[in-house]
């Protein structure tokens, strides 16, 4: 194809990895792509750290209030971009942002979701995009521009075409080879999806580092501000190395959904715990098939679980097997992110 304008949409962390070899192929092919970004959590240093231009267009809002008036002055500062940039098509995770000024403005919009409780898709994301992808295993039918894909969006990165570990980083750790460590991840629940919803208590925060303490070191990343108690144990590795992080964690335990996948896609023992747990047809799936995430909505429960597993002599090739099993049944996610981008960038704007 002719060489495209694409704009791409970036709100979160976990979107910058998820487009990372996409933006890099179609930079090289010539391809002109902007990024539009949100200031959130570490969003912006990873941008800066695999040195892809940008605009920052927002940054994230405090409750419900405040993340209506970032809304609004995110969808003006796109509108304005997007007509500036005059994009062949535009792309984002989520697609909130983006998909009504596609549409206003005569944009193919590509949008990739794994969320099914996001209701507000339902009126400002579903209606207006050109193509709607999902994993195969979505628990909504969003009608006919629907489009499903055997994978996972983590999978985009963390497949091992695309990741090996690198055990360097554990010299930035301060731990040895075979020194058992876990990860904890705590989250802000200040997103739009997680309005209304809830994870572990402080006092249950405590509990947990004392309790998995008794199994080797605990490392915490968080969304929030760590209290003072915690901040020994608070991770100081580039955040681009979490992943490095994980492959080599005994265990995660935590509120973030998209790091409990991506532990377990790594072959990582993964605990999820959330009320939201239920409402996502990816965790099911990676526990039920796969057994490599478990889901929990109540903390005393993980908590149990993951006590059982740091007891259990479990050898690394049996987790081996299983994400091996995943992987076979897997697709390429960013070669489908590409194959997307471009079909719609050459002119198709509705399926």
């Amino acid at each position: 194809m002719d060489t495209r304008r694409i704009l791409v949409d970036i709100g979160h962390p976990g979107h910058v990895h998820f487009y990372k070899h996409a933006i890099r192929w179609l930079r090289d092919e010539g391809h002109d792509v902007l990024i539009a970004a949100r200031d959130k959590d570490v969003a912006i240093r990873l941008l800066d750290h695999y040195g892809f231009p940008y605009r920052t267009v927002s940054a994230v809002g405090s409750g419900r209030w405040g993340m209506i008036r970032e809304l609004w002055q995110r969808e003006r500062a796109l509108l304005q971009l997007v007509r500036e940039f005059d994009p062949d098509v535009v792309t984002e995770i989520g697609g909130l942002s983006i998909a009504l000024i596609g549409w206003l403005l005569r944009k193919p919009t590509v949008v990739f979701t794994d969320t099914e409780h996001v209701e507000i898709n339902r009126y400002l994301t579903y209606p207006f995009a050109s193509v709607i992808c999902t994993p195969a295993c979505f628990k909504r039918d969003l009608g006919k521009r629907h489009v499903r894909y055997a994978g996972y969006q983590e999978l985009a990165y963390l497949h091992p075409d695309y990741f090996r570990p690198d055990p360097t980083v554990l010299d930035e750790l301060g731990v040895s080879t075979g020194e058992s460590f876990i990860v904890l991840r705590f989250v802000a629940w200040k997103a739009s999806h997680d309005l209304g919803q809830e994870g572990l208590s402080l006092s249950f925060k405590r509990e947990v580092v004392k309790t998995l303490s008794r199994y080797g070191r605990v490392f915490i990343t968080s969304e929030a501000e760590l209290p003072a108690e915690f901040k020994p144990h608070q991770i100081h590795v580039p955040p681009h190395r979490i992943h490095d992080v994980l492959a080599f964690a005994r265990l995660y335990l935590g509120e973030g959904a998209t790091m409990a996948t991506e532990a377990g896609l790594l072959g990582t023992p993964s605990i999820y715990v959330s009320s939201l747990v239920g409402a996502m047809g990816n965790f099911e799936e990676l526990q039920s098939r796969y057994q490599l995430v478990f889901s929990y909505q109540h903390g005393e429960d993980a908590l149990r679980h993951a006590v059982s597993l740091l007891e259990r002599e479990q050898s690394e090739k049996e987790w081996r097997v299983r994400r091996e099993s995943l992987l076979s049944d897997k697709v390429d996610v960013t070669a489908f992110v590409l194959q997307k981008i471009c079909e719609f960038g050459n002119g198709t704007d509705r399926l």
